[in-house]
């Protein structure tokens, strides 16, 4: 065993009685220490011009290369594999690994384990339908946007959240198809709400009762619609924007807004990337879960205090920042985008 190492005043002393002009074995002698200790200090010294400890490269790995290689080339491929599993499969091939060693490695390579993001599944032809609106309407002066009421429904909860998953992945790959969970819209324990808002603010908002369809959507448009465009002094000339669910498509739809002369924009399918009100559809229901509702009726008028509470500015910045969102959805060639903040589901 590697006997405790030698003070730094001894280690000063070699120096200094070599410089005086003595050698190994007389140093060695007048302090009672090894003639190749002697030879290390001055050796150490002449290379380094000091006798201080220097830093060390520690404990050699107890891992071969080759399971480090392994245990980065198992989480890159598959990123939502557990820390347990991939303790699992190095103990397959004989090594045993601790879960903390194998994070240490990870996170070395650059790999952190981090919450999945949820994102719509979206097939080829929702990918070429989102590109292609956003690359048509790049060019699109602000003002035009300016002119846009944008609307949607969601659900929000009355009480907790959906569970987290973790992925391993690099900085800036959170919204990577590999790293995300699909969703798909479910309910209960929540209310549906409809809303609308522009640069110049937020419009109406509606509690939906019972089962949206065609006739009660109808309503809600005659009852709100105009009057939220008033109130944000949009004019006659305003777009409306709204997706394509079926009751929103539906021909007598359609045609109440021919004849109200309301232009409605074309939008692409599954496309939350693309509506700016998805952001606040999130910013409301952090708002609404921190006042804790303790049941739907409160809920309800949380959901609309709230609402009401976003400043035009916040609104106004959405929609300045409209061609970036686009730009995005180019750069992901209509995939998701970091824009896509989960609003509903």
């Amino acid at each position: 065993m590697k006997n405790k190492e030698h003070t730094r005043q001894v280690r000063d002393t070699v120096v200094k009685k070599f410089k005086a002009g003595f050698g190994y074995k007389k140093i060695s002698q007048a302090l009672n220490i090894p003639r190749s200790t002697v030879q290390a200090i001055i050796l150490k010294w002449k290379e380094y011009q000091t006798t201080a400890n220097l830093p060390r490269p520690g404990r050699p790995s107890k891992h071969s290369a080759h399971t480090r290689r392994r245990l980065i080339r198992d989480a890159a491929k598959r990123p939502m594999i557990t820390l347990d599993e991939l303790q699992r499969s190095t103990a397959e091939v004989g090594d045993s690994v601790h879960r903390t060693t194998i994070s240490r490695i990870l996170h070395k390579s650059g790999l952190y384990g981090r919450v999945a993001r949820r994102k719509p599944f979206l097939k080829d032809i929702h990918k070429k339908c989102c590109l292609k609106f956003a690359t048509s309407h790049l060019g699109d002066t602000p003002n035009m946007w300016k002119k846009v009421l944008w609307s949607d429904e969601t659900k929000i909860e009355l009480f907790g959240n959906n569970a987290k998953r973790y992925v391993w992945r690099k900085s800036n790959t959170a919204h990577h198809p590999e790293h995300t969970i699909p969703t798909v819209k479910h309910g209960s324990g929540s209310i549906m709400v409809w809303a609308c808002f522009s640069s110049a603010g937020t419009g109406k908002m509606v509690k939906i009762d019972g089962k949206m369809d065609g006739a009660k959507y109808r309503t809600i448009l005659e009852e709100n619609l105009m009057e939220s465009a008033k109130d944000l002094r949009l004019g006659r000339r305003f777009v409306f924007q709204q997706d394509n669910d079926p009751k929103h498509k539906a021909k007598s739809t359609m045609e109440w807004f021919k004849n109200k002369h309301i232009q409605v924009s074309e939008w692409p399918s599954q496309s939350p990337d693309l509506n700016p009100i998805e952001n606040l559809w999130k910013e409301l229901k952090t708002a609404v879960h921190k006042c804790s509702p303790s049941n739907l009726t409160e809920l309800e008028l949380f959901c609309k205090e709230e609402w009401e509470r976003f400043s035009v500015s916040r609104c106004a910045k959405l929609i300045e920042t409209y061609p970036k969102r686009l730009t995005a959805v180019i750069a992901a060639k209509g995939g998701a985008t970091k824009y896509e903040l989960k609003g509903a589901e």
